[in-house]
């Protein structure tokens, strides 16, 4: 305790004392020494308390600093601590959430509405194991889980960005006339004429939800240590990870799905390209100089650049004449490595740029994962099934950022 707040304390206490002295008539000789040493200790400690005041104010200073940054640092804190298996173990068997768990969700519950128990999305990314009963009996060696196989984002590696939204639209002003630049015909004449400055918005609505659904046994619900928890969380990050990055390329805008950037290109205004053409550096490059001229990039290592895995089959095996080096290597010593991904359409590629810190997109996701238990579908096998509901969204906000070329080795 500070030294300035048992003072404080020690002062109330004399004040207290002190009033019921004052109220006697006649004081005792006895009485009267008290009020006097109660007096000069209450002067005394007017004293110590400024003294203490000035002495704690540095203290105070750091623990206001400290107050400011708090929140989020112990959020995170908290979250790295969520354990899934409690919230599996919740669903299945009504049991209360404690600790880091029961806190990350309340906090999440004050925030916004969900269903079943909210899960944050940083919760599903693949951390060391959580701590488990050392004496619990295991007859025999249980290996790790061997999971699934998932491509990799190629989402990221185009520029897409991710950003959390807690809810509402999100909207980004995209400017698209504005000032104009002219010469004076004569001494007097105007400089040219007025242009107004337009804007439209490309915006981030909570309009298409989807989810992942999975079913535990109750055999898995039994099995003592972590590999259920991170089975789970691994499975289900996979999983999200994989449609979201599927629905940025592909999504139909249709069947509640988000617009991507191939189906929605004429919606956005990225230029698409038929090449009709075996795959070559030159048809990239011919892409490169249109970014170029367009004042979007002024090098061809700021291109990001996404195929199917059989333009990478047709560029490696197309050699310059005369020579060992092949089409791919001309590609790669310009761009850098492009992400192949077959998430992209056959004779497809895509090619964006980041644009004064603008990403060619951004793909919207509304808080965290809101995982709902269904006990009665498998009751009669006692399973559990899981969903994980996630609300996103994508939009390209300057379509000049993207472009995407068709028909590449198309006969």
């Amino acid at each position: 305790m500070l030294d300035s707040v048992k003072i404080a304390r020690r002062q109330s206490e004399i004040r207290q004392q002190l009033a019921g002295l004052v109220g006697k008539d006649k004081p005792t000789e006895d009485e009267t020494r008290s009020m006097e040493t109660l007096d000069g200790e209450y002067r005394t400690n007017e004293t110590r308390y400024r003294a203490a005041l000035v002495a704690e104010d540095q203290e105070r200073r750091e623990a206001g600093a400290d107050l400011e940054t708090r929140s989020d640092r112990e959020f995170a804190e908290l979250t790295s601590r969520f354990e899934l298996r409690q919230v599996a173990l919740s669903l299945d068997e009504g049991r209360a959430l404690s600790g880091a768990t029961a806190e990350v969700v309340e906090e999440l519950r004050s925030k916004g509405g969900y269903q079943g128990i909210p899960v944050p999305l940083a919760a599903l990314e693949t951390r060391a194991g959580e701590t488990v009963a050392a004496d619990q009996i295991n007859p025999k060696v249980i290996r790790p889980i061997i999971d699934r196989i998932f491509p990799g984002s190629v989402a990221e590696r185009l520029g897409i960005q991710r950003i959390n939204i807690a809810q509402g639209e999100l909207a980004f002003p995209v400017a698209t006339a504005g000032a104009v630049f002219g010469w004076q015909t004569n001494e007097l004449a105007n400089v040219g004429a007025a242009s107004p400055f337009k804007t439209t918005e490309r915006s981030l609505t909570p309009d298409h939800t989807g989810g992942a659904q999975m079913v535990i046994s109750r055999k898995a619900l039994k099995q003592a240590g972590d590999g259920l928890e991170q089975a789970i969380r691994r499975d289900m990050n996979a999983v999200i990870g994989a449609e979201l990055d599927r629905v940025v390329i592909n999504g139909s805008g249709a069947a509640g799905q988000p617009l991507g950037i191939i189906p929605g290109a004429a919606a956005y205004g990225i230029a698409s390209t038929s090449v009709g053409d075996t795959a070559s550096w030159a048809a990239f490059r011919a892409q490169i100089v249109a970014f170029m001229q367009a004042n979007a990039i002024t090098s061809a290592s700021q291109i990001n650049l996404g195929f199917a895995p059989t333009i990478w089959a047709e560029l490696d095996d197309a050699l310059v004449g005369g020579t060992a080096t092949s089409e791919w290597d001309r590609l790669t010593k310009q761009v850098g490595s492009p992400a192949i991904s077959n998430t992209i359409p056959l004779e497809t590629a895509i090619m964006t740029a980041t644009v004064q810190g603008i990403a060619p997109g951004y793909l919207g996701i509304y808080g965290g994962v809101d995982l709902i238990r269904d006990p009665y579908t498998k009751a009669q096998s006692g399973q559990l099934v899981l969903t994980g509901l996630v609300t996103a969204d994508f939009t390209a906000p300057r379509g000049m950022q993207t472009r995407i070329l068709t028909g590449i080795g198309a006969p």
